[in-house]
């Protein structure tokens, strides 16, 4: 119990500091998003500024109200304490979800590292969609356990800007690599990691549980 509340600790830190850094980052810092947007080179489609950056802000903003509703919702005071409000925040979290995976459609085809990252982020985008939705369907039919490993699986993804600018940087500045190439290799080394560790972490909550049993 007292190691399900540290990790639960950890999570929340690292989910509280990352929303604070993108919030911060993109409404105040470069709400132009003139930074990330100098390393996109040979685009094949004419990038409308405007458009891109209010769908920019709204993919940030609702992946952080993804990434806090979800984190809530794994706080088992907070689901002993009102379930009405945990079946509430788990719309929340689809909805944002879904927008999240909306605003990410139309960013795709501008994707830094050009169509082959286009298609990865398509793929991923598919794969968070089918998650999230397997996760409600689950519940639907009162399937608790299931509900949340699917929602375990589905929450990894909130994490998905993190773990691509984290291999991003370490292949770029420690390789030497080209921006647009390591980039490429964070997006997908992200997707394999995001499949892999909710899995991990399932098993190890499996394990745990049985052993807990007589």
């Amino acid at each position: 119990m007292k190691k399900r509340k540290s990790l639960y600790r950890l999570l929340a830190c690292v989910s509280l500091v990352f929303i604070l850094y993108a919030l911060v980052k993109n409404y105040w810092i470069d709400p132009g998003a003139s930074g990330f947007l100098s390393r996109k080179t040979g685009l094949k489609r004419e990038l409308n500024l405007p458009v891109w950056l209010n769908v920019m802000y709204v993919h940030v903003g609702f992946a952080c109200l993804a990434m806090a509703s979800g984190l809530i919702n794994f706080s088992n005071r907070m689901f002993e304490k009102s379930r009405r409000f945990h079946r509430f925040n788990g719309y929340v979290y689809l909805v944002s979800v879904l927008l999240v995976v909306l605003t990410s459609g139309y960013m795709a085809p501008y994707a830094t590292g050009g169509k082959i990252s286009s298609m990865g982020f398509n793929a991923l985008n598919l794969i968070w969609l089918f998650v999230t939705m397997t996760a409600l369907i689950q519940i639907k039919r009162k399937r608790i356990d299931r509900h949340r490993n699917w929602m375990i699986r589905s929450y990894a993804f909130c994490f998905t800007n993190l773990l691509i600018h984290l291999i991003t940087s370490l292949v770029h500045q420690g390789f030497g690599m080209v921006y647009a190439t390591s980039y490429t290799i964070g997006l997908y080394g992200s997707i394999a990691l995001l499949i892999v560790i909710p899995e991990i972490i399932i098993r190890t909550k499996r394990t745990e549980k049985n052993e807990l049993i007589p």
